[in-house]
């Protein structure tokens, strides 16, 4: 029989709906039933790409034993940490703070008040390597539990306190104010000292993809002018776009590389790495005009809305790491890999020893059993354009008829508004309207399934029905973060309008007095203590995309309110940025932003127009960090309402761009070219 995780709406949730454990979701009759038993409950938070989530799952939770011993003994709570952000960051900051260490599967403990009291992440199914069973752990928590019941009830005490007295209220600077020149220069030290100036990237292995201190590096580039900085990017966006990370053959990046080298990935992958790439290295065609950066940003594009798009016109959460290999077994990277024999099947002879040693594929293989992870190796001498793209051709349509890994289709709202940011700048720099369309179509669904009149987001949607669970800050802020790139690619201002009501409420319900965040709103469900963290994770952390939404809405509208909320919010960046720089990213790409006006850009002339087209262009195309554009036709309704178009009239009769920063206004400028120079930085 299934059990009550048959009706949830959360992928994740539904591979565990037929599993002898009687799983409950996270609710408050889950903690009711604990207590009217007596029992302790048993939280476990994965999500569907997490590959030692499915081992854990195989290993112990279908496993009829283990499951009558948890039932018996234990409430089991089984909770997607995409679908609920919230509940998985208070208890992996209980996690980590009694451990030192946290990941999925999460594997927690809690009294029926929802107190957590011991720890864990994956536990294998007999002892293994010094850790114990998962039976073993039951079996100890269930005689603790009985046998020592005010001893647990203690320890959770003191865990509780623990985190409800952590504050980062006296992390910020007293006057609340953005980094300084000097300061951000202390971060680009503290990233040169950590960069790995053979192999690209930051520190050693396992290797994460760095787009969110690639954006920062990016952005002081242009700001002053750093050699080192521009390299730091160039290298690591090279090493990473020819290493095993990136999918040579269907585009798209892996979550991240096992090794130091970027050779091995694990295998799966995810919209918002793949959104932020995709920005990053469009940004760095913007800055370089290289090549190989403006193939992957089209590439990883062109990935996300073939692999990603879903019916509805959002986009799928990740493809899983797993798929069958061929034989019913289900292994990691499966899908992707190759070894000289398949290559010789499909390709016969000669072009197999041609791409062997193109994509580096070797007899003794550079993953298991002898297969190779594809990579781009020294090709010099070996570029036959045409045989390279005659060779992918074939290698693809020969992969896609291998068993594909699962995907992932619930559509969270700040993903979205990632690939929403990345598709509109991607398809405008590189004239792909198809690109720019696909995020408009994104954008609509969550304006018509995520967003309520009060302005209030739904975290995840599918099939097109917008899931239970409230959106959390970074919803709100990439979401906004998506509209405003959006509004400045098409000219439609409504777009702006969605943003500053989403803004709104990121003032109203998760910012306090003195500049602080929250992760999530004043009204949201009460939890045992409320998350609050600036730092970078996978992706940009609420409070700092707040910060970057926020100052970019103030720009285009003049609100004070809202730029003066942005500045606060950058105080924690002033706290962390020199001593974490890894870690705050975005956060520091937004000081710089601010450091540099940030400028406003608005574009006057008739929609269609060449020379109207030409100077939108160019303003597009300016690398001033964090510039905002506005386009409009001059006297229209639409124009006059954003604020930076309204009383911009044509100049001379011809289209026109207006450029402004720190509250004052050049003279406009008709020339593209003129344009385009004033914005370099």
């Amino acid at each position: 029989m299934p059990n009550r995780l048959a009706h949830e709406t959360s992928p994740y949730l539904l591979q565990h709906a037929d599993n002898p454990v009687d799983w409950w979701p996270w609710s408050a009759e889950a903690f009711d039933e604990a207590r009217r038993r007596g029992v302790p409950v048993l939280l476990s938070v994965g999500y569907s790409s997490c590959h030692w989530c499915h081992v854990m799952a195989h290993e112990s939770f279908e496993d009829a034993d283990t499951a009558a011993l948890l039932n018996e003994h234990f409430v089991a709570v089984k909770v997607d940490r995409e679908e609920r952000p919230d509940v998985d960051a208070v208890y992996m900051e209980a996690v980590q703070a009694a451990t030192g260490q946290g990941g999925w599967p999460m594997t927690v403990f809690l009294t029926p008040d929802a107190e957590p009291f011991y720890f864990g992440t994956y536990f294998p199914p007999e002892p293994r390597h010094g850790m114990p069973s998962f039976g073993q752990i039951l079996q100890g928590v269930r005689a603790a539990w009985a046998d020592r019941r005010d001893e647990v009830g203690e320890v959770a005490g003191r865990i509780v306190a623990d985190l409800a007295g952590r504050s980062l209220t006296e992390s910020l600077p007293a006057d609340r104010r953005p980094p300084r020149p000097d300061e951000l220069h202390a971060a680009l030290m503290g990233l040169t000292r950590d960069f790995d100036a053979v192999r690209g990237g930051f520190g050693g292995a396992p290797k994460f993809p760095p787009s969110m201190v690639l954006e920062f590096l990016l952005r002081h580039y242009a700001r002053t002018g750093s050699e080192g900085a521009l390299e730091m990017v160039q290298a690591t966006c090279a090493a990473m776009a020819r290493g095993g990370i990136y999918d040579q053959l269907g585009g798209g990046f892996a979550r991240y590389a096992v090794d130091a080298t970027w050779t091995v990935p694990h295998f799966e992958k995810m919209l918002y790495d793949n959104a932020l790439l995709c920005r990053t290295y469009a940004h760095l065609w913007r800055t370089t005009g290289s090549d190989l950066a403006r193939r992957v940003a089209v590439e990883t594009a062109d990935f996300m809305v073939r692999e990603l798009r879903t019916d509805q016109g959002g986009f799928a959460s990740a493809l899983d790491a797993d798929s069958d290999d061929g034989t019913g077994r289900h292994a990691e990277g499966a899908y992707y890999v190759w070894t000289p024999e398949q290559l010789r099947a499909v390709l016969g002879e000669k072009d197999a020893e041609f791409a062997a040693t193109y994509f580096g594929v070797t007899e003794e293989g550079t993953f298991e059993e002898g297969a190779s992870v594809l990579q781009l190796p020294d090709t010099e001498g070996l570029v036959d354009a045409e045989r390279v793209v005659s060779v992918k051709q074939r290698l693809l349509a020969a992969r896609e008829q291998r068993p594909r890994p699962g995907r992932d289709d619930k559509v969270v709202a700040a993903w979205n508004g990632l690939a929403i940011a990345a598709l509109a700048e991607t398809g405008a720099y590189f004239d792909r309207p198809d690109l720019v369309q696909a995020a408009t179509d994104a954008a609509d669904l969550l304006v018509r399934v995520h967003m309520d009149w009060h302005a209030r987001l739904h975290r995840t949607s599918r099939d097109g029905v917008p899931g239970a669970n409230s959106g959390v800050l970074e919803d709100y802020a990439d979401v906004a973060e998506g509209f405003l790139a959006l509004a400045s690619v098409t000219g439609e201002g409504v777009w702006v309008d969605f943003a500053g009501f989403l803004l709104d409420t990121v003032l109203l319900q998760f910012t306090t007095e003195d500049g602080a965040l929250y992760d999530t709103a004043a009204d949201a469900e009460s939890l045992i203590r409320r998350p609050q963290d600036p730092t970078d994770n996978a992706s940009p952390s609420g409070w700092t995309a707040a910060a970057g939404a926020l100052l970019s809405y103030g720009a285009l509208t003049g609100s004070d309110l809202h730029r003066s909320a942005a500045e606060r919010a950058l105080g924690i960046v002033t706290a962390l940025g020199g001593r974490a720089p890894r870690f705050i990213g975005w956060g520091l790409a937004v000081a710089e932003a601010a450091l540099d006006g940030p400028r406003e850009i608005a574009v006057v002339g008739p929609q269609g127009d060449p020379a109207t087209a030409a100077l939108h262009r160019a303003a597009l195309l300016g690398t001033a960090p964090g510039a905002v554009v506005a386009l409009g036709t001059p006297g229209t309704e639409e124009a006059d309402a954003v604020p930076l178009l309204k009383g911009r009239p044509l100049v001379d009769g011809k289209p026109a761009a207006y450029v402004c920063r720190h509250f004052t206004c050049e003279r406009p400028t008709t020339d593209p070219e003129e344009l385009a120079e004033r914005l370099r930085g």
